[in-house]
């Protein structure tokens, strides 16, 4: 049994304005008070706008404050490629720094970093040169290549939203191709493709029928180049081949995380392989996420063409939607960590993976997807992989990748005992007699019973050799089967793995549009934009402002700052001695949470982003104050209702003393 730590959860209110047709705000926090709430639904009204409006204004503002902009962008740029910037670079880091803490130290897990280039054999064995695979089509003419579900999807949804004359018949088509995609076959892929006249989106020549197109990068490991070898296409692989040596550890938990937004050519990958008993996948922390209630999209609902609903995970586990406690947990734990992240929890859905769609590998799978202006994207995977990768490697590879359990009092078990004849069966087979041993030696107890039998009463049976690619009789004289009891001190298993798989690009693009909003400026034409980050993953906590570019102000905001640096807060000094508001709209837009502006020598504004709302502290106190809030020991709310508001005459009297 593996010792697992509670988990105790805070969370911080973060409100921002979101697109969602129609467009809307999140509700405000009840601690903001009704003025913040009616600006906010102005904010609302203002904002509305389409989804490639909305991301527009989101991408616009991204690049130009340099949260991640196109690689090698002074050379024209390549496709697919993006460079993070300093507040990129701040997100992913802090997005990646609460993974470990939510997942890694939360759940006392073992951690392995692994080499990037994968030996083919490795691959090979584990299903991925054969079966890692897109559909895809090509343009007959250019030769350019495309993903067949993509173009069907884009087709579906630009008929669903554009053409007002469909007739109920074909909306009801659409929305159930929609529905099914990722369970088509390539023949049904192809057959639609051509039945709606599906072409080229670049040049409109017409499409190959699709074909099946290997998404693993190809390279060559040595001077030679005669190793063959991929840059691998997941984490798990190498994960699942340290188990023999990291398993005596006995926290058999391993993860490894990696280095992007939505579709990218190299992206980051956070992955944690479980292992669990086959026999027990009950999970002794359960309870804990049980009663969280989430949308969940089981296949049965997509299938006949339902929308998604709210579910307990412990009851859809309970009924057997969820294929066991440790996935069902897992799951409760990622919609934790993405919704403290700040994603909106009324644009977040588990969605079960169709028949066609499961892994080669899969005993079930769901995936956690983000509503974004791009539509349902998949950002996490949740898998039950049964035993397949650690079976597989093991068959290959020669080791014993199992794990043990000691008994804590000793068991009287029936054992089936097969003994061959090797001289018998030398003797019958020659050249083949490994292949025949090693058959019957990996007999089922029902085979093997039913050998015995047979055996028994007509001395011979026939008896299929898979290696061999035929039957053989097998004599009664060419072995020996029989059921003993016996004392066991333990057992040894393979254990099945859950992996919780992470896209950490496409979860951090999908946050920045969930906490994008703009709010009216100055003029009524103005709009501003802001990132309304929680404090978690804000690229910077605080700024610090002189209100005034003076002296004694600048001796303030540098002893503040010493003490921001020695308590471990970012934050950044602007003394540029622009208006206030206009550097307060600079921070925000990079989704600041908090300002600090000086303007005494004995006490300052603390303001807070979204609501704007101000309090005064003394200056020996403000490290502390930014701390707790930043931190999450204490909101906002509890800040205001412990200090005083900061208004206009108090900043006059105060900015007046001598």
């Amino acid at each position: 049994m593996l010792l697992l730590r509670r988990v105790l959860v805070s969370s911080a209110p973060s409100p921002r304005a979101l697109f969602a047709n129609p467009h809307r705000l999140l509700r405000p926090p009840k601690t903001l008070s009704p003025a913040v709430r009616r600006l906010t639904a102005m904010a609302s009204e203002a904002s509305s706008m389409t989804r490639e409006a909305f991301r527009a204004a989101v991408t616009n503002t991204l690049e130009r404050r340099l949260f991640f902009v196109p690689s090698f962008k002074i050379y024209g740029g390549v496709a697919g490629l993006y460079d993070y910037g300093p507040p990129g670079c701040a997100v992913k880091a802090n997005v990646l720094a609460f993974w470990r803490q939510h997942f890694v130290l939360e759940e006392g897990m073992l951690e392995v970093d692994c080499p990037c280039v994968t030996p083919e054999v490795v691959l090979k064995a584990s299903g991925h040169v054969d079966k890692f695979t897109d559909l895809m089509v090509k343009d007959e003419k250019t030769g350019n290549c495309y993903r067949a579900d993509h173009l069907l999807k884009d087709f579906c949804k630009e008929k669903l939203e554009k053409d007002n004359t469909l007739p109920p018949e074909k909306v009801e088509e659409f929305n159930k191709i929609l529905a099914i995609l990722d369970d088509l076959s390539a023949e049904q892929l192809g057959a639609k493709i051509k039945e709606y006249g599906i072409v080229a989106p670049d040049t409109k020549n017409p499409l190959s029928d699709p074909y099946p197109f290997n998404l693993m990068f190809q390279t060559s490991i040595g001077p030679s180049g005669l190793s063959p070898g991929y840059m691998r296409p997941e984490t798990a692989q190498v994960c699942i081949a340290t188990m023999e040596r990291s398993y005596p550890l006995e926290l058999p938990r391993l993860i490894s995380p990696r280095q992007g937004l939505l579709r990218v050519r190299e992206f980051t990958l956070a992955e944690i392989e479980h292992f669990v008993d086959p026999e027990d996948k009950s999970h002794p922390k359960f309870g804990d996420v049980s009663d969280l209630e989430f949308l969940m999209f089981p296949r049965e609902e997509q299938l006949t063409g339902k929308s998604a609903t709210k579910l307990k995970i412990g009851e859809a586990v309970s009924k057997g939607t969820v294929n066991n406690e440790t996935l069902g947990y897992f799951i409760g734990r990622v919609y934790l960590f993405l919704t403290q992240l700040g994603i909106n929890k009324d644009r977040l859905r588990f969605r079960q993976h169709l028949p066609n769609e499961m892994a080669h590998y899969a005993a079930d799978c769901w995936d956690a997807e983000i509503e974004c202006s791009y539509g349902w994207i998949e950002c996490v995977g949740i898998a039950d992989r049964s035993a397949y990768d650690l079976r597989a490697h093991s068959d290959k590879s020669g080791a014993p990748l199992q794990a043990h359990e000691k008994f804590a009092e000793p068991r009287e078990v029936e054992k089936l005992v097969i003994t061959p004849s090797k001289k018998e069966i030398g003797l019958a087979f020659k050249g083949s007699q490994k292949m025949v041993l090693a058959a019957l030696e990996a007999m089922s107890k029902t085979e093997a019973l039913d050998m015995k039998a047979a055996l028994e009463s007509k001395g011979e049976v026939e008896f299929k050799v898979c290696t061999l690619g035929k039957d053989v009789t097998i004599k009664k004289s060419m072995v020996s089967i029989s059921l003993e009891k016996k004392k066991e001190h333990g057992r040894k298993f393979t254990p099945s793995v859950i992996e919780p798989s992470f896209g950490i690009g496409r979860i951090i693009y999908c946050l920045f549009e969930h906490c994008y909003y703009q709010r009216p400026g100055k003029t009524e034409d103005e709009q501003l934009n802001v990132f309304g980050f929680p404090p978690l993953v804000a690229p910077i906590k605080c700024t610090v402002f002189p209100l005034v570019k003076i002296e004694k102000f600048d001796v303030v905001a540098k002893k503040i700052s010493k003490a921001l640096t020695a308590a471990g807060i970012s934050h950044i000094i602007d003394i540029t001695g622009t208006s206030i508001g206009k550097r307060y709209a600079r921070t925000d837009e990079i989704g600041v949470p908090l300002a600090i502006t000086v303007d005494s020598t004995s006490s300052v504004t603390v303001r807070e982003r979204d609501s704007k709302d101000q309090v005064r502290v003394e200056v020996d106190e403000v490290a502390s104050v930014v701390k707790e809030v930043t931190d999450g020991q204490s909101t906002w709310a509890d800040i205001m209702w412990r200090y005083p508001a900061h208004t206009t005459v108090a900043a006059d009297e105060e900015q007046a003393e001598p």
